[in-house]
């Protein structure tokens, strides 16, 4: 499930009993150090992984990751399978701890400067910040409406013209409206593959976040649908940062701004994506994109 809350996260400070019942994604460090302002903050990074090493179990996944994901930006990781690219994806909100015996044993992933592995960040609002778009498509057995105001209503959201209005704006936003307005009353799983995609990105926008990650979004989707899922991520760009995680390196070099490519749980090489395909530092990474393994 996709859940997020505001298209531009506040800014994170450390949680009071003051600001109770409201949940905050907090960790201990001074309001001062965070941007004074939501939308325009003092750093061009959003996402800052320090040094950053995961297990799952006795087995690491990740090494020493040093990376810092910019807003408003389509940050594309590539590499092979099992490469730790989607770990190091769910890592950002914390979809691992869903995992038994998974563990950060180093380093930190701070948003907005707050280290999100800190034991008094508020997890689920974390979630609510940080959507996430799936592999396969996952819309609920509900109808197409319902699957967009589901996150809303669970926030206490119930006004009928307030939902209608969401409903339509996101669907506009997911350039799903003109397919799906006559039959909002019908189930969201009757839709085609990339339809479906497409509602799941209406559904993650709806509740506003201001990152959204994906997954191999277009992996099971025919070439068509696979060109509107690019097109919209263009589109949204304007809006939220994107991270996604993708085999295919034409997509990438298509939709990104910046590239990351693994190699066995290590960051090779981040750089622009022009530079990342046409002139890479890393001779690991010219043979990758080049095809010569991988």
């Amino acid at each position: 499930m996709v859940t997020a809350v505001h298209a531009v996260m506040e800014p994170l400070s450390p949680s009071s009993a003051a600001e109770k019942p409201t949940p905050r994604l907090a960790a201990a460090q001074p309001a001062a150090a965070a941007p004074a302002k939501p939308g325009a903050p003092a750093a061009t990074h959003l996402i800052d992984i320090d040094n950053l090493d995961f297990f799952y179990g006795a087995s690491q996944a990740l090494h020493g990751i040093n990376l810092k994901i910019e807003h408003q930006k389509v940050t594309a990781f590539i590499g092979p399978s099992g490469c730790g690219k989607s770990t190091l994806l769910r890592c950002f909100n914390r979809m691992n701890d869903l995992i038994e015996g998974t563990r950060v044993a180093r380093g930190t992933i701070k948003i907005h400067g707050v280290d999100i592995y800190q034991p008094d960040v508020d997890v689920i609002e974390l979630r609510k910040r940080v959507g996430m778009v799936f592999q396969k498509s996952n819309p609920f057995p509900k109808s197409i409406y319902e699957n967009i105001t589901y996150g809303l209503r669970l926030q206490g959201r119930n006004k009928k013209s307030e939902l209608d209005e969401i409903v339509e704006r996101s669907l506009r936003g997911a350039a799903l409206w003109d397919e799906v307005k006559d039959r909002l009353d019908q189930s969201g799983l009757g839709l085609s593959g990339g339809q479906q995609q497409r509602l799941c990105i209406a559904r993650a926008i709806a509740v506003e976040p201001e990152v959204i990650l994906m997954d191999e979004p277009c992996s099971a989707l025919d070439p068509v649908a696979t060109a509107k899922v690019e097109e919209l991520i263009q589109e949204l760009r304007t809006r939220y940062s994107i991270v996604i995680v993708t085999h295919n390196m034409q997509q990438a070099a298509r939709v990104s701004d910046r590239t990351a490519f693994f190699y066995l749980g290590k960051l090779i090489e981040y750089a622009d994506t022009r530079d990342i395909f046409t002139n890479p530092a890393n001779p690991q990474t010219e043979a990758y994109v080049s095809g010569r393994f991988g």
